[in-house]
């Protein structure tokens, strides 16, 4: 089995149901894609990029736990609740853990689950030819849940289950067409997802002080001619009163004198302009006409190339 990474079949955005009964619908978990691969003696974690992610999940590792192929490859979303629900807050005290002692202290501190939702590979074949509805059937013979794997479940009534997200106030959901096959580094409407709210992932090259500490920060979107365009500024958000004092030593390095951005910001006056360097996941209301986020709120700082910062992002 190739245990080169490879880069998993995404979703379309839309704002509409599709109608037809060989659709059905998934909640939306707000965590980390991730894909596992088994080859019958060792594991590995790969994220959507590529990026190996192994080690920072070990409850993951020991496959035979919970699935009974020889080999395997499965798609899903690992995620950590907080009072409840999907944190990526959270997640991201794991996923951004680096060192061994770091590593421990988040596996005990955040627990986890992986969500699986997808099979690729099963026994020396590939399975990626097969119809959504073989290939969950596949998955429901092989996947034993526990406490840190679950197996997505599928639901016939989309409106239905979109109203419970909304009453639970979870990301939102993913609607999938029970023929499709699995389009390894592709994307299209066999695959839909509809969002309670947007987000995205912006690139921070400013911030404003009060007494002393960071409380706002400014983001920004790169267009197609590799230009820095202002967004909107944040200072709300699951950014915790440590994350704040983190940022406000981190920008200290970061500071320059003249503005990143290529229009006019917030708050010029207040402003402190900074490299692009640092990453945050935002979510929001709206854009406005003037192509500025509309009640933005900062969910975590992640580990990210700030050229995906733009505006393709979907």
């Amino acid at each position: 089995m190739n245990l080169e990474p490879l880069i998993p079949f995404e979703p379309v955005s839309t704002d509409e149901l599709p109608k037809g009964d060989h659709f059905i619908s998934q909640i939306k978990w707000d965590g980390v894609r991730m894909l596992l691969y088994f080859d019958g003696s060792t594991t590995k974690l790969f994220n959507r990029r590529s990026n190996e992610r192994t080690l920072q999940y070990p409850e993951l590792t020991q496959t035979k736990d919970f699935c009974s192929a020889r080999s395997v490859i499965l798609d899903g979303e690992i995620i950590a609740l907080s009072q409840g629900k999907p944190s990526f807050y959270e997640i991201m005290r794991r996923d951004s853990a680096r060192k061994s002692t770091t590593i421990a202290n988040a596996a005990r501190q955040v627990l986890i689950t992986y969500m699986v939702f997808d099979v690729l590979y099963c026994d020396g074949t590939w399975v990626t030819h097969l119809s959504l509805k073989e290939r969950q059937a596949a998955l429901d013979k092989i996947i034993q849940p526990n406490q840190h794997v679950q197996l997505v479940t599928s639901h016939n009534d989309m409106e239905a289950l979109y109203n419970v997200v909304a009453e639970h106030d979870l990301e939102g959901i993913v609607i999938k067409d029970l023929n499709s096959t699995y389009l390894i580094n592709g994307k299209d409407k066999r695959w839909l997802k509809k969002k309670m709210f947007k987000d995205l992932f912006a690139v921070v090259s400013g911030v404003t002080y009060r007494d002393k500490m960071v409380n706002s920060l400014f983001l920004g979107l790169y267009d197609d001619q590799n230009q820095l365009w202002y967004i909107g500024n944040a200072g709300t958000g699951k950014l915790t009163v440590h994350d704040w004092r983190m940022i406000t030593e981190q920008v200290q390095h970061l500071i320059m004198r003249e503005r990143p951005f290529i229009n006019q910001t917030d708050r010029e006056k207040e402003a402190v302009w900074i490299q692009p360097q640092i990453v945050v996941k935002v979510t929001f209301l709206e854009w406005t006409p003037n192509r500025t986020l509309r009640h933005p709120s900062i969910q975590a700082f992640v580990t990210r190339n700030v050229k995906e910062c733009n505006f393709g992002q979907n």
